[in-house]
């Protein structure tokens, strides 16, 4: 394929208004970012189509065209009025490039922007669509894995969701090895946060987070800091006020951090269909109980919201306030029209984009409001971590040898854990530093250095942190010891209970660890150790040494404790080992 270059271009690698590439004329700049720009173009017959055309500086590398190819193999797939195919590609040629058919409507997010939450009859409509779309989508084997506003295109009133740039082939690991995901971290559902295999769940996850947008006109997880947003993700903790009381629970249970507990995809469009005939959705699927504030954030004035199922008497009576907004109604257009393609998860490298793929700036919703400003840049962060391998066995084998030394040397494991504690919540905060930074300004030859300098603090915080972190795993570990040894009296059936006993300690250094992972604080802990883990083990290959290393620690220090007999409380004496002696 070649370009006929009719004007001057804007920049070096720039494709002007009026060029021809292919056999398509390119009418307007729709968005751009690192890998790639997208255009409003014209075909030989004069139906308006989208070109995505990779930039020069990556158009020559074998990954880049990769990721182009995967994308066009994903599209063809799919055959759905919601979701409409590529039409043309040219992966080899000098200047890659797919085509897609062109969306003239606004993003759903621009639309409620203007217009206001939707009423019932909208938000039902919007639901069914999303939900045909999915049903075709998870057909193919295919999983959206970043359904949000931003990627749903409003045409009539009906959507058509978009972006297709980072979908995950049921059959395809390739895209688990990249280690960058992007998206908006309030629509990353918690499998994608945590890097856990995604699913058809996480799709409608996406549609729940997104049919709570419309219907309140807020994010679901709320804006702030990524941390923060994040933590709300993965605990489950959306805020659902304005939306009807009749459909938020099934939202909310849609909305559960865990994939086995959120409705079966049959039951959520059963529900919605109940929802618009007027009935209650707790018919239909399990009410989810709401989340407790964690005792951590008790400080923090962070709005949250109890989901509870409405009583028969209550729904009998009308609803204020129901009465359905008019969305912004694009004019028709021919059905020929549609998808452009967006960003790539490699452009994420390079920072964030511009892409702009409604009428008018800020066409994604993510990264620009409608003004061009920046109201969401606060929540869109470049974080290399989102995505990425969580070295859940190396994680397991190091809680073995945290039992393991538990019941052996008690006071070293107790020393080892808040050393672990330490340098996780210590890791956790400068990675996090580094990429709000390089995120806020780009990235700068200071990054390093300010990363040094901060280091002191962030050590300092963190042992803080920790050591007020470290008294609930303490609490538990020391109820676990002596719980445990009363039971194991009872499985004997003869004795007086010991807590200063090898079984016994490893159930306290077990809880002690759990506690400390999945505890007030634990989301910091997790990130961190995923860090530090990573870091060590960059591949897979090192990651089974180091797993088969510290699986044969814990077997070695448990052996030794079996040999003694009898726990070691060094560097303490035995006074701790008389303390633990119940009558």
């Amino acid at each position: 394929m070649t370009a006929e270059i009719l004007d001057e271009p804007e920049g070096r690698d720039a494709l002007p208004e009026h060029s021809l590439l292919g056999s398509y004329r390119l009418v307007q700049r729709l968005g751009e970012g690192g890998m790639g720009v997208v255009h409003l173009a014209l075909d030989r017959q004069g139906k308006a189509v989208a070109i995505k055309v990779l930039r020069p500086h990556v158009a020559h590398d074998p990954a880049a065209r990769a990721r182009l190819s995967r994308e066009v193999d994903t599209l063809s797939r799919i055959r759905s009025p919601r979701v409409a195919p590529v039409i043309d590609a040219d992966i080899d040629g000098e200047r890659p490039f797919i085509v897609t058919r062109y969306v003239p409507g606004p993003p759903l997010d621009e639309v409620v922007g203007s217009s206001g939450p939707m009423g019932a009859d909208d938000l039902h409509r919007l639901g069914r669509g999303l939900a045909e779309a999915l049903d075709v989508i998870h057909e193919s084997d295919v999983v959206h894995r970043d359904l949000k506003p931003g990627n749903v295109l409003m045409v009539d009133g009906d959507p058509v969701v978009i972006d297709f740039g980072i979908a995950h082939v049921t059959d395809d690991i390739r895209l688990t090895m990249t280690g960058l995901v992007m998206g908006t971290p309030g629509y990353l559902s918690p499998e994608v946060v945590e890097g856990q295999p995604v699913s058809p769940a996480t799709d409608w996850w996406g549609w729940a987070a997104t049919l709570a947008y419309a219907a309140s006109g807020h994010p679901p997880f709320g804006r702030g800091p990524m941390d923060v947003v994040l933590n709300r993700v993965t605990t489950g903790d959306p805020d659902l006020r304005g939306v009807d009381e009749r459909i938020s629970p099934l939202l909310y249970a849609a909305l559960s951090p865990d994939p086995q507990d959120r409705p079966d995809q049959r039951d959520v469009v059963a529900a919605l269909e109940r929802y618009a005939h007027g009935g209650l959705v707790t018919d239909v699927i399990q009410v989810r109980p709401p989340v407790p504030p964690p005792a951590a954030t008790q400080s923090f004035s962070v709005p949250r919201t109890a989901v509870m199922p409405l009583s028969r008497a209550v729904t009998a009576a009308p609803i204020a306030g129901l009465a359905p907004v008019t969305p912004i109604r694009p004019a028709p257009m021919p059905a020929q029209t549609l998808l452009p393609a967006r960003q790539d998860p490699a452009d994420l490298v390079f920072g964030p984009r511009h892409d702009q793929l409604g009428p008018g700036p800020g066409g994604d919703g993510t990264a620009y409001g409608q003004d061009g400003n920046a109201p969401w840049a606060g929540e869109q962060r470049l974080d290399p971590r989102i995505g990425r391998a969580s070295r859940s066995g190396t994680v397991g084998a190091l809680l073995a040898v945290l039992v393991a030394a538990a019941a052996t040397a008690p006071v070293v494991a107790a020393a080892g854990l808040l050393l672990w504690l330490v340098l996780a919540r210590t890791t956790d905060r400068s990675v996090t530093s580094l990429i709000m930074r390089r995120h806020d300004r780009g990235v700068r030859r200071s990054d390093v250095p300010v990363a040094v300098l901060a280091g002191p603090w962030h050590l300092l915080v963190g042992l803080l942190a920790s050591l007020f972190g470290a008294v609930m795993p303490a609490l538990i570990a020391v109820s676990g010891v002596f719980c445990a040894a009363l039971v194991v009296v009872a499985v004997q059936g003869t004795g007086s209970p010991e807590p200063n006993a090898l079984v016994p300690l490893a159930v306290g250094g077990l809880l002690a660890g759990l506690m400390a992972w999945w505890g007030p604080g634990g989301a910091s802990v997790r990130r961190g150790t995923r860090s530090i883990v990573r870091g060590l083990t960059p591949g897979p290959s090192a990651s089974r040494v180091v797993v088969l290393l510290l699986l044969v620690t814990a077997a070695a220090v448990a052996a030794a404790g079996v040999v003694t007999g009898e726990p070691s409380w060094w560097p303490t004496g035995t006074a701790w080992a008389d303390r633990l002696t119940l009558p």
